[in-house]
């Protein structure tokens, strides 16, 4: 364990606190999943590359997390409100195919572009659908404790029995009423009420049988289930998106709180947001580009493919808790600053043990953790590694390559790897660039092969591909692809 004390920014006491897990060293740490109803964007990335690093950074302080990330199949509205339609069953219905065909397709593509990014998987990954019994039991808990109500199979949380409902986001009741949509249920006792449990129509296409009827859960109460379930009544860190914080977390709070009578989360962590030209981007906006464009380059907004590693670099330049504006000419400084990065560590990584002075390894170690000690500061520890490396550079460049450089790589790999996951691919960029240049090349072959009539060789190109994982979609616009 570092000897400097690990500090975080609290959102619930808003100011940063020592960071001191209920059970060390055990660290329970639970973040929002995303929806998959569709692929991730670049606002993903921001949160979870940001709570990735959380997770690498708590490891290497010697915390043994377990870190839940949950998978939302069920019960997200479109809006974001307490009516409409869920997420997943619109898109099912845009596609016309299954709910769950949906859930499948887009926590594949979710892992995938995080598998990308570096993003370490979560120790569970718990999906809502799979967990309808703990939250049937969890609602059943509140309405016998009198903090909920049933109305003709929607049961309700009612705010007004818990005095501390308000107090993540700082909103007292009557302000988040007023601040209620015109259409409020008009079942609700209060118009700030929100729903644990909603009855299904019968064109609903994903609901299950309950105490109060044939229904869905809520958004908030599946948090709090699985959470409660993997991580115990009371847990360390619960983090998620700067757009969560109201009315998601407040009402996790509110009905963890109630239904167990203790502390729900001791230390909340929200990450802030990624703007293009000052607005948020988002699907709901139009405005969203999904990971594998990036790495595509096929979107409008931009002009190549980009690294996946790149993008990683990009989003750790700027502090989880900064807006993180999105530029092309961003992205190209960061790319310069990672290939800077990559060629002082190559430079390191060749040389042998030499007669120089012995380099401070401990100094080293102590800059990188200080600042990220400061509520993990990824642009000031990169900043560190820079600094450090160019004096290494130096050295070994003026024949006084240190006597322990052996001893100075293992801690250059442990903090940019394991703690920055910005490590040198082998062949990075390279390859891949290759790789889609010949596939467009193969592309343009079965383009002329079916002009030509020349079905057979325009059909052994899409078949052989396709055995090599690649596939090929026909459309208006031509022929795009996607490598497995």
């Amino acid at each position: 364990m570092s000897e400097q004390k690990l500090q975080v920014y609290n959102t619930l006491t808003r100011k940063k606190e020592d960071f001191e897990p209920l059970n060390p060293p055990f660290v329970g740490m639970y973040v929002c999943g995303p929806t998959v109803y569709g692929d991730a964007h670049l606002g993903h990335a921001k949160s979870y590359v940001s709570f990735d690093l959380v997770l690498r950074y708590l490891r290497y302080l010697g915390y043994k997390v377990r870190y839940v990330q949950n998978i939302t199949d069920v019960g997200h509205l479109v809006g974001d409100g307490e009516e409409g339609e869920d997420k997943l069953g619109k898109q099912a219905r845009l596609e016309q195919v299954d709910p769950m065909e949906i859930a499948e397709k887009y926590t594949y593509t979710y892992f995938r572009d995080m598998d990308a990014l570096n993003v370490l998987r979560p120790d569970i990954a718990p999906r809502a659908t799979g967990h309808i019994p703990e939250q049937i039991a969890m609602v059943q808990k509140l309405i016998e404790k009198g903090h909920a109500y049933n109305v003709d199979g929607n049961v309700y949380f009612d705010v007004h029995s818990d005095e501390d409902y308000g107090k993540l986001s700082g909103r007292k009741t009557d302000e988040a009423e007023s601040g209620t949509r015109v259409e409020t249920a008009s079942d609700k006792k209060n118009p700030a009420d929100f729903a644990l449990w909603k009855k299904a129509e019968d064109d609903h296409l994903m609901k299950w049988d309950s105490p109060w009827g044939v229904g869905y859960p809520g958004w908030h109460i599946e948090c709090s289930a699985m959470s409660t379930k993997y991580l115990g009544e009371s847990f360390d860190i619960h983090g998620g998106g700067l757009e969560n914080q109201f009315p998601h977390h407040e009402c996790e709070i509110a009905q963890s709180e109630c239904a167990h009578d203790s502390q729900f989360v001791k230390y909340w962590m929200h990450n802030n947001m990624v703007t293009l030209e000052g607005q948020k981007m988002g699907k709901s906006l139009g405005n969203a580009i999904n990971l594998h464009q990036f790495f595509t380059g096929e979107h409008k907004l931009l002009t190549r493919a980009w690294d996946s590693q790149v993008i990683r670099f990009f989003l750790l330049q700027s502090h989880y808790r900064s807006t993180t504006d999105f530029s092309e000419d961003a992205l190209e400084a960061s790319e310069t600053g990672l290939k800077n990065l990559h060629s002082m560590i190559s430079t390191i990584e060749k040389v042998e043990n030499a007669s120089g002075e012995s380099f401070d390894i401990e100094g080293f170690k102590s800059s990188f953790e200080k600042v990220m000690n400061d509520d993990f500061n990824s642009a000031k520890a990169i900043a560190v590694v820079f600094e450090k490396l160019k004096e290494l550079r130096k050295l070994i460049n003026d024949q006084k390559t240190p006597s322990n450089i052996e001893e100075v790589k293992s801690v250059i790999k442990t903090l940019v790897d394991d703690v920055l996951g910005i490590w040198p691919q082998e062949n990075a960029g390279g390859n891949e660039e290759l790789t889609k240049g010949l596939v467009e090349l193969l592309i343009e072959i079965r383009k002329e092969a079916r002009e030509n009539k020349n079905f057979a060789l325009s059909d052994k190109v899409r078949d052989d591909l396709k055995e090599l994982g690649v596939q090929l979609m026909d459309g208006k616009e031509g022929t795009s692809f996607e490598i497995d």
